[in-house]
């Protein structure tokens, strides 16, 4: 029996629904990652005997949120060269190409969806938009108090998103130095990354890690008879930014690297302040901890 040596990756990345009109696989694990958080966070809010209203403007919140930061967050910290030149992509879910026709009749563009999107500007986008939710519609619990909820549904939508990433054969790992079983040969790879060979899948390495860190918080939000504030917040924070930045060090480089110091990228530098942020959070979950007891 032969043993095998790599997966040859070659899906499709659409469905055809009616007539023409597509839905993309990224955008379905988009959709899917937001109606699962949707029924986590329901869930939780009756829990926490949370009325019922203040869950569908959370979820209007975190959905701009999410989706203006993690575009502007890929503008800016990765492709700012391109869409410099390409403002218009920035904002819309298309892309330039002669040989096609938008909607069938705007010669030049075609529709390939938000496709270019950064976890760390949706974060910032995520961290605004809840912050301004809090405070507006939900002021009777603490930003903090919801930060620690939120962040159970969010590690479970990171899981989603990477496999749509993992269908769109976009952010692949380096090249195997050794014949791996689990090394996949990315057929419709960018050119950008270059030779199509067997590489890393680290897409589902980092769904394989945030899959991880929900069952922790899930575990954590469960079990414990009391979670001080902030505590929940900064174990996300602490270990989805590290799995992230160990990741990193199979990935090959995304787009434009704005920082590349010390043998360390663009991605590894935005996760350092998230890994900071959570270890503050653990330490003012211990102050809180503490007065509370005197």
């Amino acid at each position: 029996m032969k043993t095998l040596e790599y997966i040859n990756w070659d899906p499709i990345q659409k469905f055809n629904l009616w007539k023409g009109f597509f839905i993309h696989i990224y955008s379905l694990m988009f959709v899917i990652s937001f109606l699962l958080g949707w029924y986590i966070m329901k869930y939780i809010y009756q829990n926490d005997n949370i009325h019922k209203k203040y869950l569908d403007p959370l979820f209007i919140y975190t959905f701009f949120g999410t989706l203006i930061g993690a575009r502007l967050g890929q503008v800016l910290f990765y492709d700012i060269s391109y869409f410099s030149d390409h403002w218009i992509e920035a904002f819309l879910p298309i892309r330039e190409n002669q040989h096609n026709f938008l909607l069938g009749f705007i010669k030049g563009y075609e529709f390939i969806g938000y496709r270019g999107l950064s976890s760390h500007g949706a974060t910032i986008g995520i961290i605004l938009s809840t912050l301004f939710y809090s405070k507006i519609i939900l002021n009777k619990k603490s930003f903090i108090w919801l930060c620690d909820r939120l962040c159970i549904p969010i590690s479970i939508s990171s899981v989603f998103i990477r496999i749509g990433n993992f269908f769109n054969s976009e952010i692949v790992g380096k090249p195997c130095n050794e014949k791996l079983p689990w090394a996949v040969k990315f057929v419709q790879m960018d050119t950008e990354y270059g030779e199509i060979v067997p590489r890393h899948p680290t897409q589902i390495y980092e769904s394989i890690g945030y899959l991880v860190i929900f069952l922790l918080l899930w575990y954590l939000y469960k079990i414990r008879k009391k979670n001080y504030e902030g505590f929940l917040s900064g174990i996300f924070f602490i270990s989805l930014w590290s799995v992230r930045f160990l990741i990193e060090f199979f990935k090959e480089p995304q787009g434009e690297e704005i920082i590349n110091f010390l043998s360390i990228n663009t991605g590894q530098w935005l996760s350092i302040p998230f890994i900071i942020l959570g270890f503050y959070l653990i330490n003012f979950s211990k102050i809180k901890k503490y007065f509370s007891s005197l």
